[in-house]
């Protein structure tokens, strides 16, 4: 069962239908041979001045209302009740064009006017992929809610963290709980949990257009404001506690005109949802059979899409994803071999890749198509329009191209600040000495002299080897090549004499027997050997835990990982070489 309250864009997983991208927004840029890591993308055309349901009306819907807006294929035609659909004269599942689309999410809005949800309420959301996450978006937008996306995934002490946090601790602010029935099951499922004051999603709609709600709804929606927020996402919490990213109509609607979460329906094309939670069996069939063209995803779904693709075609299955072309794989650094598997094994020959953060609204950085493969597999691309980056050094200094530096990035897509957390704000977003506000992200990155920007590695995650800084994610693509490897994750073990030595936590392929001694050979035969992993720890061996710690958008939990492997250090499992012979 769902129970209303989404999750934060790129970190899940959608693939599109007849995707049009905003890659025409960087032909504007102009090659020069830069000496300093800092840059700006370009200027025109210009940024958009709407909010998100005036967009949606006056764009989108102006100009694509006939067009597929919305497929789930695990839902019915109907699921919302209300006056008989067209359902683009599909019988099967749910299938919207955007003038039903907007049908919906117009009767949704009315709905939270008249339970009561006033302009500044949070309305939280735990979904996974439904329309009924679809419709809150933009629902919620329409009358100046904020929609607080919390990942279905979330623990219950998470759950209960996140709630808190987004509701004031004077007043008792949590007032209806809604639920979206996917089961059939919920109201015994509700008296066994003693819950009685719970409403059935389909009860709050109101499909009057001539209701009071009705009015109130354009009334509300032509007072807002660009800077409005309007949606909380949660960081991953990769190293601690979640913290609430505030962003705006400006942030998410600039940066999916850009390419960003809302990139496929600001630009008319059609998202389809292969399940509520992913599942590469679906994903598959959803792309042969609704002959998808874009993919997007996080490294560890394109993994689980591969292996469900090679063992068909092992069977002697036909696979056809010969209708893909492009997509973007983000949210946490894509090994090479992954980039180019998905680039030979699924067609994806204009796939892109892309960089940036819940508060970066998310992207910040982006490859295009026409990039050179070796640029497409290596780095993240160029600075997006309408926004500054640059990189500096521990003293705020900007660094040459060709040198590590912390990556900071400035413009339209900053978000206003993390919510009820001043302290942590200031922290991480701070003003230069010209009255430039700067997001400083805590990851390290080197550009080249054309504007290319190279992930390296979190800050916190790099690995100090006897005074000499080691990345982790340049050691893990090295790992990678290997084929007996599935994933690897690489984190710093502490050591007497060097103070930290490489540590790799290594999935293997099903069937692989790959040994400790090969793992470190891998990276010997590629690389300075004191990247060799002193310790490689097996992952569902020695006691360990049966796959990597992951937070609920599949990063890779490495406070995690290096908490497990000091415990195994200590107890000399997982030695492989000693850190005194890796010079």
């Amino acid at each position: 069962m769902s129970l209303p309250l989404p999750r934060s864009g790129l970190r899940r997983f959608w693939p599109l239908q007849e995707a049009r991208t905003g890659f025409r927004l960087k032909t504007h840029w102009q090659r020069r041979h830069l000496s300093w890591s800092s840059v700006e993308g370009a200027l025109e055309p210009p940024l958009a001045t709407s909010t998100l349901s005036q967009y949606f009306k006056e764009e989108i819907l102006h100009k694509h209302n006939s067009r597929p807006a919305l497929i789930c294929r695990t839902e019915t035609p109907r699921a919302h009740g209300g006056p008989p659909s067209i359902n683009l004269d599909i019988g099967s599942h749910l299938a919207w064009s955007f003038e039903e689309f907007d049908r919906h999410i117009d009767a949704l809005a009315r709905g939270l006017l008249r339970m009561g949800v006033e302009k500044g309420d949070r309305v939280g959301v735990v979904m996974g992929n439904n329309s009924a996450y679809a419709m809150l978006q933009w629902a919620c937008a329409s009358i100046g809610a904020i929609l607080v996306t919390i990942n279905p995934a979330y623990r219950v002490n998470e759950l209960t963290a996140v709630l808190n946090l987004t509701n004031s601790p004077e007043l008792p602010t949590f007032r209806n709980f809604v639920v979206v029935d996917n089961t059939g099951h919920f109201p015994q499922e509700a008296d066994k949990l003693g819950l009685k004051n719970w409403i059935d999603w389909r009860e709050i709609m109101v499909w009057d257009e001539s209701s009071r709600e009705n009015s109130l709804q354009k009334g509300i929606s032509s007072s807002l404001h660009r800077d409005d927020i309007i949606n909380i996402q949660f960081t991953s919490g990769t190293t601690g506690a979640p913290k609430g990213v505030s962003l705006t109509h400006s942030n998410l609607l600039n940066n999916g005109l850009s390419i960003g979460n809302l990139a496929a329906w600001t630009h008319g094309a059609c998202i389809v949802y292969p399940s509520e939670i992913f599942n590469p069996k679906a994903v598959v069939d959803t792309v042969v059979e609704e002959k998808c063209t874009a993919l997007h995803g996080v490294p560890t779904h394109f993994l689980g899409v591969l292996a469900e693709v090679d063992r068909r075609r092992a069977s002697g299955e036909t696979v056809d994803t010969s209708r893909l072309r492009t997509g973007i794989a983000a949210g946490s650094p894509v090994p090479i071999e992954l980039m180019k598997s998905l680039i030979a094994k699924i067609n994806l020959s204009e796939l892109t890749n892309a960089y940036g953060m819940t508060e970066t609204s998310p992207v910040s950085f982006q490859t295009i198509p026409t990039d050179p493969i070796i640029k497409r597999v290596e780095t993240v691309g160029r600075v997006q329009p309408h926004v500054k980056a640059k990189l500096i050094d521990p003293n705020g200094n900007i660094v040459p191209v060709g040198v590590p530096g912390e990556i900071c990035v400035a413009g339209y897509l900053l978000q206003k600040g993390y919510w009820e957390d001043e302290a942590q704000t200031r922290q991480a977003m701070r003003t230069d000495e010209n009255g430039t506000l700067w997001m400083h992200t805590g990851d390290e990155g080197i550009m080249d002299e054309e504007g290319y920007l190279r992930i390296v590695s979190r800050i916190k995650d790099m690995i100090i080897r006897g005074g000499e800084n080691l990345f982790p994610i340049q050691i893990e693509n090295v790992i990678l090549t290997n084929p007996e490897i599935e994933e690897a994750a690489v984190v710093s073990v502490p050591d007497s004499r060097y103070g930290e030595v490489v540590g790799a936590w290594i999935v293997r392929k099903p069937g692989a027997t790959i040994s400790r001694e090969a793992v470190r050979a891998t990276v010997t035969q590629s690389m300075n050997p004191q990247n060799a992993p002193a310790w490689v720890f097996f992952i569902g061996e020695d006691g360990t835990a049966s796959e990597l710690p992951k937070t609920a958008s599949g990063k890779v939990m490495k406070h995690v990982l290096r908490d497990w492997s000091r415990d195994l250090a200590s107890r000399n499992v997982g030695f492989v070489a000693s850190p005194s012979s890796s010079k």
